[in-house]
């Protein structure tokens, strides 16, 4: 592979101005659009020596046959058009955005006559004001049966309105107490809009006025010995209150923002998108993103941020945010224009604003392991992984028995390995195993020691034989059923040859295991190594590495089996390293199992006891001084 590009601009032509570029294909298509401070500083990175680039970014600049790039007088016109041409050329290589679902939204009709609330998908109402969006359609529902108690507004339909209105009866709705409109002939048009009004700054930021002037007038008509009005100034208090009661406060009342939490890997995103009103959280929205080439945590924030707001009607004056993104200050006036006021991105850095992020980040890495497990858990998208492997891989037949393998060490001590095994694409948790290693220089003499361990079992089968089963085989009659036994051996586990071993790591673990099956003449059986820096595909004698496609089944698999193959062994070492100390602190005299366990449950881990003084470990329950100095000595000699 040429280390330059063809297609190159020659030295001096790409200028310094600020700007977007376009990378093309053969045939045209845009493949990537970017935008740039400096067009000469961000593309001279895009035509470094190929070797130097992340894998995804030159598959990207290789795929391409051309660049091309407008220039623009300010930073603020280059996010401008970064966002119109992304909208309007969909790029392949840019990130690629999936919501969960569509959200069901509540909206208020401000464009009517006289407005209704609705529940409704649709974001393209003219003139509407939206609320949420709702997890689900009940909740939303809910909310207008509570809001309409408070705020009788229109809830009928628009024929149902004209009809009422033309004929001069009460829509069905309001016969029944339903629908507050002109078409329930009990207020006119300008005093609906008035609660309408009311209704939507309600929403809109939770005012508490409402909830002090509604105490007054109760307070007052009761004094007055108005007993019915203070009833009905009761009930509408009893539904602000319900209303507000259904979010906890989470920000001071009078804030309204936006927070972002994201959860990200190499090849994907979730965001968790919580709107904020009045200090209460009055909608949430998550979304996934495939990511294509490599791309920044602070550019991720950029990207998610203009597919938030760039056809918004409800900016609000705060957007919270994990990572400042580099262009925040342009960001900032983009979003100003608008809202029509200022708007401050900043980020969560401490008390409640930070408590908040947590959890909206907590329910992204949520959302991002649902997701990339959903698409290994039905047998269409399995099948589909196993043939794309068998294809990227150019194996003879689709690898149906998969193990990989990982190597875990804590500082070079503890050395342990793991195998798992998927068969058919779905794991096959009792023929899971762990390996100790007692000696090794590094962890590719470590993953050699474990695949020859493991493939002797191909040659030895009867080293792996598992019990054999009393199966009865019936005699003349039933009652002989019990006295004519034979012994039925089951196949061995690990007689059963892997179409595929899979170990985690980039090109030396791959070469260790490829002279790992050499060793053991068993070079029939494929083996490829997937690095989780870049998640790039290594085959043994390959000077560059295989990269599968961002929506691949095939790499979620193998994701999968490398990240449950480094679970396993994890949960190995911290075993081994539990039943180490247990056997070290047994050795205390006068120290038994119920105090060791008291003893690692008070602190926590096998470091802090280790490093803990005697005084320390005195305040445990049950240790005295005298017991106390001992563990300390015994520990610190060990």
């Amino acid at each position: 592979m040429a280390d330059v590009l063809p297609y190159k601009p020659r030295a001096g032509e790409i200028p310094t101005n600020p700007g977007v570029y376009r990378f093309r294909d053969a045939d045209g298509r845009v493949l990537y659009v970017g935008k740039a401070k400096n067009l000469r500083q961000r593309l001279s990175n895009y035509f470094a020596p190929l070797r130097t680039l992340h894998e995804r970014t030159r598959r990207m600049v290789t795929t391409a046959s051309s660049v091309e790039w407008t220039v623009v007088s300010t930073d603020v016109d280059s996010l401008q058009l970064e966002y119109m041409w992304i909208k309007e050329f969909d790029p392949p290589f840019n990130v690629r955005y999936k919501d969960d679902k569509s959200y069901p939204f509540m909206a208020v009709t401000l464009g009517d006559e006289a407005p209704r609330v609705i529940v409704t998908r649709n974001r393209k109402i003219p003139g509407a004001r939206y609320f949420g969006p709702y997890p689900k359609v009940w909740a939303v529902h809910e909310t207008i049966d509570l809001m309409v108690k408070a705020f009788p507004i229109r809830t009928c339909s628009d024929s149902s309105y004209k009809r009422a209105m033309q004929t001069g009866r009460p829509c069905f709705p309001g016969q029944i107490g339903k629908c507050g409109g002109p078409c329930s002939m009990t207020v006119t048009i300008e005093e609906h809009r008035a609660m309408v009004d009311d209704f939507v700054a309600f929403m809109a930021g939770g005012d508490e006025r409402f909830t002090r002037e509604l105490t007054k007038r109760m307070l007052a008509a009761s004094a007055a010995m108005d007993y019915e009005a203070a009833a009905r100034f009761r009930d509408k208090l009893t539904a602000i209150e319900a209303v507000l009661g259904k979010s906890a406060l989470v920000l001071a009342t009078d804030e309204d923002a936006d927070l972002f939490g994201i959860a990200e890997d190499e090849l994907a995103a979730a965001v968790q998108h919580f709107v904020i009103r009045g200090g209460r959280v009055r909608g949430v929205r998550a979304m996934t993103i495939e990511k294509e080439i490599d791309i920044s945590t602070a550019d991720l924030v950029d990207q998610v941020l203009q597919r938030a707001y760039g056809d918004a009607q409800d900016v609000p004056r705060r957007i919270i945010v994990p990572t400042l993104p580099d262009d925040a200050a342009e960001l900032e006036v983009w979003l100003r224009e608008r809202r029509g006021k200022k708007v401050e991105i900043a980020v969560a850095q401490r008390g409640q604003r930070a408590d908040l992020m947590r959890t909206a980040t907590l329910n992204a890495q949520q959302a991002l392991i649902r997701y990339k497990t959903r698409r290994t858990s039905d047998y269409i998208a399995r099948t589909q992984a196993l043939t794309d492997l068998q294809e990227a891989l150019g194996m003879s037949e689709a690898p149906l028995r998969i193990e990989c393998f990982d190597i875990s060490h804590l500082g070079g001590t503890n050395v342990v390995a793991s195998m798992v095994v998927f068969e058919d694409g779905l794991p096959r948790k009792d023929q899971y195993r762990s390996f100790n290693i007692a000696e090794t220089t590094d962890d590719t003499d470590s993953m050699y020691q474990v695949l020859r361990r493991r493939l002797a079992y191909l040659d030895r089968p009867e080293e792996a034989e598992e019990p054999a089963a009393a199966v009865g085989v019936p005699g003349e009659s039933e009652d002989d059923l019990d006295e004519v036994v034979v012994e039925v051996k089951r196949r061995p586990r690990f007689a059963y040859p892997p179409q595929l071993l899979l170990v985690d790591g980039g090109q030396p673990q791959v070469e260790a295991a490829a002279r790992a099956l050499r060793d053991a003449g068993h070079t029939e059986i494929a083996v490829c190594g997937i690095a989780k820096r870049l998640e790039e595909i290594w085959l043994p004698g390959d000077d560059f590495p295989v990269i599968l496609p961002r929506t691949s089944e095939s790499l979620y698999l193998l994701q999968r089996l490398r990240d449950e193959a480094h679970r396993f062994a994890i949960t190995h070492q911290r075993k081994r390293r539990r039943n180490d100390i247990t056997s070290i602190l047994a050795e205390v005299p006068g120290l038994g199992a119920a105090r060791i366990k008291v003893l690692l449950k008070h602190f926590g881990s096998v470091t802090a006891l280790r490093s803990a003084p005697p005084e320390a470990i005195q305040e445990v329950q049950g240790i005295g001084p005298v017991l106390a100095e001992n563990i300390h000595t015994h520990l610190s000699s060990r």
